[in-house]
């Protein structure tokens, strides 16, 4: 398998940049994915192909964040319009639209998908319930730049956020009061945390480090070849891929930093990359208006990926001659 080439599937169908991607988890119809894109139409896809499902119609300007529940019956997204919005993912019909006073760049479901939390150019984060949508939403402050980046960790209880003002915080949900920071030197951060929930992944400038989702502190830090915008963890723990400026995603040692491959697909940065659920495919999105769907072993038989081995393809070929050349003999006889 190591000679194999690696063929990225192309996901066509936006017209502006994809800035954001979000899978689901596994369910009984295998798992999702949602992409958020400055052409104002978020479009879900099933995970393993990338074949197109649907697209959620309604907001009035660039979406700049998505994501899905685990379960991926719901959606959400925030966009320039001010906006963000909840989704039956079944139906595609709108559930949910929740005002800001400026541009929603990020969301996220609380674990029992009853919450939504959202992050904006205001510097506030809001957590909206589900349950309760009439009702106004508790607004917590600290970051004194706009919020790209929010995510809940462990069982909910706390948040974990990256903003503008080049820190990452962790916040108490309860209380709604900062636990603990982390201060960078660039505010172009890239922030991911892996499968298992335990380590937080931050990408600024040409440095992927890895942090313990709880302590913050920091497990590992690594140059990457390009100024990267974003890096995944894979869910083993053994390799991470990373994506940014020059149109390259590489694979990387999580063991030492080297470089396991690298892969020019896409015409443009990228501006983000992360990997399914199973951990055989990650998803990159990209300033010329694709995501590509990249294996994780290149050459594996998977979802509409279908590899054959050259010496046994070459086997058959000879097989197939030499029982075909009676044949041909006895129709010139």
């Amino acid at each position: 398998m190591s000679t194999a080439r690696q063929t990225p599937l192309t996901c066509p169908g936006h017209t502006r940049p994809v800035v954001h991607l979000d899978f689901s988890e596994i369910t009984k119809f295998g798992y999702f994915l949602i992409s958020a894109c400055k052409d104002g139409k978020p479009m879900l896809r099933q995970g393993e192909t990338g074949d197109w499902i649907g697209t959620f119609e309604g907001h009035k300007g660039a979406v700049w964040g998505a994501c899905l529940n685990g379960e991926a019956t719901r959606a959400a997204t925030g966009a320039a319009d001010f906006t963000a919005k909840v989704w039956d993912t079944i139906s595609g019909a709108q559930l949910h639209e929740f005002s800001h006073k400026h541009i929603v760049k990020a969301v996220a479901f609380s674990p029992d998908s009853n919450h939504l939390l959202t992050g904006s150019n205001e510097k506030l984060l809001r957590i909206f319930d589900l349950q309760k949508p009439d009702s106004e939403p508790v607004c917590i402050k600290g970051h004194e730049g706009s919020i790209r980046y929010v995510r809940w960790i462990g069982d909910g209880k706390q948040l974990i956020t990256a903003a503008e003002d080049k820190t990452v915080r962790i916040w108490d949900a309860h209380n709604s009061t900062e636990i603990k920071k982390l201060e960078f030197d660039s505010q172009a951060l890239g922030m991911d945390i892996s499968h298992d929930g335990s380590s937080l992944v931050i990408s600024c400038g040409k440095t992927v480090s890895f942090w313990d989702c709880q302590s913050l502190e920091q497990l590992k830090t690594f140059e990457v070849p390009s100024l990267v915008y974003s890096a995944c963890l894979h869910n083993n723990k053994e390799f991470f891929v990373a994506g940014g400026e020059d149109f390259k995603l590489y694979k990387l040692s999580y063991e030492d930093g080297s470089e396991i491959e690298s892969f020019k697909g896409h015409f443009g940065p990228v501006h983000c990359v992360r990997f399914s659920p199973d951990g055989e495919i990650y998803a990159s999105g990209s300033e010329d208006g694709t995501l590509r769907l990249w294996q994780t072993t290149v050459g594996k038989t998977y979802g509409l990926w279908k590899w054959v081995d050259p010496s046994e393809e070459a086997s058959k070929e000879e097989e197939k001659d030499i029982v075909e050349a009676p044949q041909i003999i006895n129709a010139q006889a």
